[in-house]
């Protein structure tokens, strides 16, 4: 029997373990970041580190399932903003909860740069996701004319990363992010304002 994505169906015991790791994961890269050794989340979890590397063999893969939910969540975010009327303030929301979901995790924005031009990565397809998501909302505004035309995709990706990595590092977010995001998005815009 197999489930989504043609994997195995796992038995009862399995999924309990797999789901216990995944809560305790999610857990851990909060209060811990997302370098915690896996060990502990394991431990934490109630389960051995064979168990842990069994259903996640590696800190990516963990990763990458557990921020599966939010990367689908940015990603019907820049759908539903890809209609809103103003394409510049839909780029600067979508930049904003793009780097929010980055420095979610201490270390996350640096694991999704690394990722990115990783293609063996179990985080490349998260990266891509967003990657693209931020894409098409750039690619509208640009042609509305209120963003540079040589600001790229991969330009977009790195600065929310980039803004998150500083944010996460100060521990001031909630400040340091938004006021940042500001300037950055004024100097993308700087090109085209008269």
């Amino acid at each position: 029997m197999t489930g989504p994505e043609g994997r195995r169906a796992l038995r009862a015991d399995a999924r309990r373990n797999h789901d216990r790791v995944l809560a305790q994961a999610a857990i851990d890269f909060a209060e811990y970041g997302a370098d915690v050794p896996l060990d502990d989340v394991a431990r934490r979890a109630g389960v051995g580190s064979a168990t842990l590397y069994r259903h996640f063999p590696s800190r990516d893969a963990l990763l990458a399932e557990v921020i599966r939910g939010s990367v689908d969540g940015l990603r019907a975010e820049a759908e539903r903003l890809l209609v809103a009327d103003d394409a510049d303030q839909a780029l600067r929301d979508w930049m904003r909860a793009a780097t929010v979901h980055a420095a979610s995790y201490r270390g996350l924005s640096s694991s999704l740069m690394t990722s990115f031009y990783d293609e063996g990565s179990p985080l490349h397809a998260s990266c891509l996701a967003m990657h693209a998501a931020g894409g098409e909302l750039l690619a509208r505004a640009r042609r509305s004319g209120s963003v540079r035309a040589d600001f790229t995709a991969e330009d977009l990706f790195t600065l929310v990363n980039a803004l998150a990595w500083a944010a996460e590092w100060n521990g001031r977010m909630a400040t340091t992010a938004p006021a940042l995001l500001d300037v950055v998005f004024d100097g993308v815009r700087e090109a085209v304002t008269p």
